[in-house]
């Protein structure tokens, strides 16, 4: 997949482009078959399947005090897109400049002028232009005075809960991981690098990688059966997202033990992957206690989370 980055970058129209557009934070379930019909639009008229998107996310430019954490920040973003097979994506960076350009002046100059599109695949709730004035009736009329199909996907239902980006982002905080697997099409990722921690772990005979906090949304607090990637190599394992109420920590920390496995890894970046919450954070009365329950924690994942892997 080649990642055009800025509308500056494009050295000129796309071949046959099928497009879709759009933020895609999660790339969920229903951002994948919005861009599975790009594919397969792009091959039936021999043309390359096209994805644009923003960076920044609109609203960190228009009212950062409305942004959410972002489940699939850039780099995140850019990996599972990859992964459904799209040949392009186009990331037109997010101005005021940008944000003023009114509906017909966004077709004209940029669907139409620049990319080249031969037909746009956009989801039910599609806003575009100044002010998001644009919805999915002014892109058809604007578009087909350029001889560019739209087509509409409607929203997909998981469960009677129809799939999206905000809906997940609630389940995630609500420490909901299971739920949100399923809208996801795959358990919710963190990816951190490994610092030094407060080495209580290696003191307690549990050693715990210590992952570097970001903007990225973390579950709500408390103790998660994980899969850890490293290096193409994925293991099991149990995190810990809280303030470690034991020890009376005063931030927030995410901490993995990766089970069956005893390497340095500082520096290292690993993706965690929450599969199941196991329990809320509980604050113990003594060290004894706190570690009889975590290794209550490891067999109850062992027997119920990762009793086939």
């Amino acid at each position: 997949m080649e990642i055009i980055k800025g509308i500056e970058n494009l050295k000129g129209p796309f071949r046959n482009p099928v497009v879709t557009l759009g933020n895609f934070d999660g790339v969920h379930l229903g951002h994948q078959r919005i861009f599975k019909k790009v594919k397969e639009e792009a091959r039936k008229i021999g043309g390359e399947s096209v994805v644009i998107t923003f960076e920044p996310h609109p609203l960190k430019i228009l009212s950062p005090d409305q942004c959410p954490p972002l489940l699939t920040p850039f780099k995140k973003k850019m990996m599972f897109i990859e992964e459904t097979g799209v040949d392009k994506v186009l990331c037109i960076q997010f101005t005021m400049a940008f944000a003023w350009l009114s509906p017909p002046e966004f077709v004209k100059s940029i669907l139409a002028g620049k990319v080249g599109a031969k037909k746009i695949f956009v989801g039910y709730n599609y806003r575009f232009g100044k002010e998001k004035s644009g919805d999915v009736d002014s892109l058809k009329e604007n578009c087909a005075r350029f001889g560019i199909e739209v087509e509409v996907v409607e929203a997909l239902t998981v469960d009677d809960a129809i799939v999206s980006s905000s809906k997940i982002r609630d389940l995630i905080g609500d420490g909901e991981v299971e739920k949100a697997s399923k809208l996801m099409g795959r358990d919710y990722p963190v990816i951190g690098r490994v610092i030094e921690g407060a080495k209580r772990g290696h003191t307690l005979g549990i050693p715990t990688a210590n992952l570097e906090m970001t903007e990225e949304l973390y579950p709500k607090p408390g103790v998660y059966a994980v899969r850890v990637n490293l290096h193409g190599q994925c293991f099991n394992g149990l995190a810990n997202i809280g303030f470690n109420p034991t020890f009376n920590a005063n931030a927030v920390s995410l901490e993995v033990h990766i089970l069956n496995f005893d390497r340095e890894i500082y520096g290292e970046d690993l993706q965690v992957c929450f599969t199941k919450r196991i329990r809320d954070e509980i604050r113990f009365t003594s060290i004894e206690m706190l570690i009889e329950q975590i290794r209550k924690d490891i067999e109850w994942a062992k027997t119920n989370v990762f009793r086939n892997q």
